[in-house]
């Protein structure tokens, strides 16, 4: 069967695909996994334990697997109980035929175990129904017509029909035959402790010799771990035997009878057992994680944003800072006039005492070919002062150029706030960043 673990997750799958409205939203829990860490089947474990806030589906799982657990123990004690009983009646009289004992002991349980070995390779790939699935139907053991218990129930009639249950019914058909077993192991050292028996043998066609060898061949495998076994002058000696033969030869059959029922009996059947046990979890059922509905929970979680946005916004141009020469300077205002008579003054281009030439306003043709025209005669830095509403649109710019060309010490700006301008903060940014830009474009300096 499945783990508890994905029985749960299972049960969660059922009862969400007929929309069962469960204590914890499924898409908060979904959601909230996909950033942690684990493999996609222990993610899946624990959303089904979040969804089952309230522990109302494990409730259900547990009730029906506590059962039927239950159910098989009863059934384990019962065999045991009915093998220590069987022997205790065989065994009333106080002289035992050997032989005939021994073939009640493990006459049927050798037959049922080559045929549940042939059984076993002839049907090695092929999936067989059983009287287990019907015994122990999920539906007798819980009763209730909510969705979480008719959920629970085909969730486990799902699991009876899996092709590994086959290990798991032979596992426990052979637990009971070991719990039959192990009653009349304690049956026979009960009354072996107890009572005093004789053991002998009677036969019409086998000779002496005959017996002879048959037990001798019998009593190899439990000699070879410890078990005692009769020598010839004592096989002879218990052949119809009717008054109590000596006690150490009654210990040698009574070893043996013990030896063989262990290695003919209860070995073969325990490796058996374990060999279900591995064929078991070798195919035990597991979670189907290719099945539409984990595919969606599964791919939810691996998705990632594969175009992320990386774009990073570039730093604005910054004009260089001004650099201010020793030599003459001459002032000018770019087609708008400034508030302040002194303006120059107001940056830190130029000192107060300092004595400048004010070209005045430069705007339309005449003023750029005045100021080209003195240009070219006097070597000088201009500074330009530009007001906060001239734009730098083609035409300023081409001007800007022009003044740049003929100013022989080079060509500093100022940029200037007129106060009355109205002219609200962003526009204002927006404008002086574009300045920055042309300037830095030109490598012109910026008076500070």
């Amino acid at each position: 069967m499945l783990s508890s673990q994905d029985q749960l997750t299972e049960l969660v799958r059922l009862l969400e695909t007929e929309q069962h409205v469960f204590a914890t939203d499924p898409l908060l829990v979904t959601e909230k996994l996909q950033h942690e860490e684990g493999t996609p089947t222990q993610k899946l474990h624990r959303r089904a334990a979040r969804i089952d806030s309230n522990g109302a589906l494990a409730r259900v799982l547990g009730k029906i697997d506590g059962r039927l657990r239950g159910i098989m123990t009863i059934m384990s004690v019962v065999w045991c109980l009915s093998g220590f009983l069987g022997l205790f009646t065989l065994l009333q009289a106080n002289v035992v035929n050997f032989f005939y004992v021994l073939v009640c002991l493990l006459g049927f349980h050798t037959v049922m175990l080559i045929g549940w070995l042939g059984f076993t390779l002839v049907k090695r790939g092929e999936h067989s129904s059983n009287w287990f699935t019907n015994f122990v139907s999920p539906s007798y053991l819980i009763r209730g017509k909510d969705d979480i218990t008719q959920a629970a129930v085909r969730l486990y009639e799902q699991q009876l029909e899996h092709s590994g249950m086959r290990w798991y019914l032979g596992k426990f058909s052979h637990q009971l035959w070991l719990a039959t077993l192990t009653g009349m192991l304690l049956a026979i050292i009960f009354l072996l402790v107890v009572r005093q028996y004789s053991f002998s043998w009677e036969s019409t066609l086998l000779s002496d010799q005959a017996l002879i060898s048959l037990t001798q061949f019998l009593g190899w495998l439990p000699s070879m771990v410890g078990f005692d076994v009769p020598d010839n002058e004592a096989i002879v000696q218990s052949r119809l035997v009717i008054d109590a033969l000596p006690l150490s030869v009654a210990r040698q059959w009574a070893s043996l009878l013990v030896g063989s029922l262990l290695m003919y009996g209860i070995v073969p059947r325990a490796l058996a057992w374990g060999f279900c046990a591995l064929m078991f979890r070798h195919n035990k059922m597991r979670l189907d994680l290719k099945l539409p509905y984990y595919q969606k929970i599964i791919n939810f979680w691996q998705r990632q944003v594969i175009d992320a946005d990386d774009f990073k916004q570039p730093p604005a141009p910054v004009a260089p800072k001004a650099t201010v020469s020793s030599g003459n300077k001459l002032v000018a205002l770019l087609e708008y006039p400034s508030e302040q008579q002194h303006w120059w003054q107001a940056g830190s281009a130029i000192r107060a005492d300092e004595e400048v030439e004010n070209f005045g306003i430069v705007d339309d043709r005449e003023d750029m070919a005045r100021l080209h025209e003195y240009l070219d005669k006097h070597p000088v830095q201009v500074l330009l002062g530009i007001h906060n509403k001239a734009l730098p649109d083609r035409g300023t710019l081409r001007k800007l150029d022009q003044i740049a060309t003929h100013a022989e010490h080079g060509l500093i700006v100022q940029l200037l706030h007129n106060d009355a301008a109205n002219t609200d903060a962003q526009t204002a940014n927006v404008r002086y960043q574009q300045w920055q830009t042309a300037l830095a474009e030109r490598q012109i300096g910026l008076v500070e």
